[in-house]
């Protein structure tokens, strides 16, 4: 589900999260145009890129402990394991994961575990995805940080 859309980069809600809303939630950032490393951002590509992980992160933190998910960091992760021996290859995308302190499957404190999809798909099928509402309000939180002079284009030279 679409969070919020610049010019190069997709924000999204991931629908087969590999972490539980409840245990802190998952958001993708990605660019539009594929990209196998980060090496391969212009540099004004990724200025945006971090800026929208901030951002998001941000927006995630307090939407999320707002709806009753007690966040206390959230996590950024670059991966892209699971497509190195695909045709295609790997792509760049940056996973946020929500850390609540609260945590059932997801232990607060402790390394995210994500085992493989096709290895052990039973570990992913009950986990539940951000809520129309979470989304909802995360893109206006998004909308609002934006707005700050600290997060304004010419403040980070874009």
């Amino acid at each position: 589900m679409l969070i919020y859309e610049t010019e190069k980069f997709l924000v999204e809600s991931v629908d087969r999260p590999h972490i539980d809303r409840d245990d802190g939630g998952h958001i993708v950032i990605k660019p539009k145009v594929r990209l196998s490393v980060r090496q391969e951002l212009s540099s004004s590509e990724a200025i945006e890129l971090m800026r929208l992980t901030i951002v998001v992160g941000e927006a995630m933190t307090k939407v999320m402990n707002e709806h009753g998910v007690d966040i206390g960091r959230i996590n950024y992760q670059d991966n892209g394991n699971w497509s190195v021996f695909k045709l295609e290859g790997p792509y760049l995308h940056i996973h946020l994961y929500g850390r609540s302190k609260s945590a059932k499957i997801q232990k607060y404190g402790q390394a995210g575990h994500f085992p493989h999809r096709n290895e052990k798909p039973e570990f992913y099928e009950k986990l539940k995805p951000l809520t129309q509402e979470d989304v909802s309000d995360i893109q206006i939180e998004i909308k609002n940080l934006l707005k700050e002079n600290k997060f304004s284009n010419s403040e980070w030279g874009l």
